[in-house]
């Protein structure tokens, strides 16, 4: 055997595990979040009394490499963490424009089904 045929032995051994490793994360990640769904389906619908205690996003970045150019985007995931009367405290994904209405600190009546935001109505304090 000379030392070449190695490589060519490992390397489609090498591609082969790393291929059964992508797709086995991939069939993962799908059985969970069909399983979460499933999960929020079977939830009730609650509406509860909250206050929005904090807001966060998170951009992603991704460069993509065509034709000698590189084409840059992102994406924003919004966070808002709601406190309950008991204390506890939940965070939603929720969408950008949700997001823009809400400040820390809103207090009002939160709905949701186990692990999805549906909606949040502000308490308004009368003018004088």
């Amino acid at each position: 055997m000379f030392p070449g045929d190695a490589m060519f032995t490992f390397a489609p051994i090498f591609i082969g595990i790393i291929f059964v490793i992508v797709i086995g994360s991939i069939i993962v990640n799908a059985i969970k979040g069909v399983g979460q769904w499933k999960k929020n389906e079977e939830s009730p619908r609650l509406t509860v009394p909250a206050v929005v205690k904090t807001k966060r996003s998170d951009v992603r970045r991704r460069t993509n490499h065509h034709d000698n150019h590189h084409h840059h985007s992102s994406t924003t995931i919004y966070y808002v963490t709601f406190e309950f009367d008991s204390g506890d405290r939940t965070e939603f994904k929720i969408s950008g424009s949700e997001y823009g209405q809400l400040a820390e600190g809103d207090s009002g009546k939160l709905t949701f089904q186990g692990t999805r935001y549906l909606g949040f109505e502000r308490n308004y304090e009368p003018s004088l």
